[in-house]
Formats: C-alpha cells, structure tokens, sequence
C-alpha cells in the first residue's frame, strides 16, 4: 500500500526498547491517518545527514516543530528498506519516500524545511544517545564486552 502524506501534520521519530535492543521508529500524522515505519539507526543516521547538507541550500528554516515524541503506538506498519530522497527547490520542499523491504508498501512524506530541520535534529539526537562506538572498527560498544573484528578477538578496544 502507498501512503502519501503532501502535508502531513506531524512527522516523529524515536525509540522502542533499552539500548542496544532499541526499535528505531518514524511516525507521520496526517489528519486521522498514522502509519509507523521501522527503520534501521544508519539509515536514519544518512538521513539527518542528507537534511542538514540540503537544508544549507535551501536557506534557513523558520521555527522549528518541537514535539517530535512518538504516540504511544509502535506496531509497525512495514520495515524500510530503501529511502529516497528528493529535492524540490522551486517549492522548497523535501520529499522522502520509504519503501518496505518486502511489500509493496511506501510513504511518501512532503516536508517543509522546518519539518525536514526538526527531524533531522532529532534523528542526531537519538543516535547520539546510543552505545559509542567502537574506536577501531565503528561497531557498537555493547558493555557485556565486544568482539571488535579489527583485533580478531585478541584483545578489546581500548577507549
């Protein structure tokens, strides 16, 4: 099913779970229509990345939304696989599209620049609140220990 959201009212993103087993979660709201989209941590991660390089030529957004907390539903509605990202300069939007990874679901979400902005802050936010990484090879640090695959288990990273 594709779900197009041209004008969605909120946009949020969060987490389900204790780190290191988190679900990560975009929620988009238009009128009584909400559909929830797992992602991954990296995807997000590019995302917010992407935002932040375009929203530099796009000029600066006006106020930011600030309450981007899930609502207390975390049934997904599909996983994502792929995301694309689009940009509209003459309107000044930002059109990302999440396609499942084995259906043939998609939402498609039009965000201003103050939406894509608040997202992407976010995003950071709740990556950055994570395990750190690992100074070898980027993996997650899980403190139960970690098998960094750049020592072949002889020793563990120090920090």
């Amino acid at each position: 099913m594709i779900h197009v959201f041209d004008a969605p009212d909120r946009v949020m993103v969060g987490t389900h779970g204790p780190v290191g087993e988190r679900r990560f979660l975009l929620q988009a709201r238009q009128g009584r229509r909400l559909v929830i989209v797992k992602c991954e941590k990296q995807q997000l991660a590019a995302l917010a990345t992407w935002i932040g390089e375009v929203l530099d030529t796009l000029g600066r957004p006006g106020h930011l939304p600030e309450d981007l907390a899930l609502e207390p539903e975390y049934e997904s509605d599909f996983d994502a696989g792929e995301i694309v990202v689009a940009l509209d300069e003459e309107s000044a939007t930002l059109e990302v599209t999440f396609r499942g990874i084995e259906d043939e679901d998609e939402l498609v979400l039009t965000l201003t620049r103050e939406w894509a902005g608040a997202l992407a802050i976010a995003v950071t936010r709740l990556v950055e609140a994570g395990r750190p990484p690992c100074p070898l090879c980027g993996l997650p640090l899980d403190p139960r220990g970690h098998d960094c695959p750049r020592t072949n288990g002889h020793r563990a990273p120090r920090r």
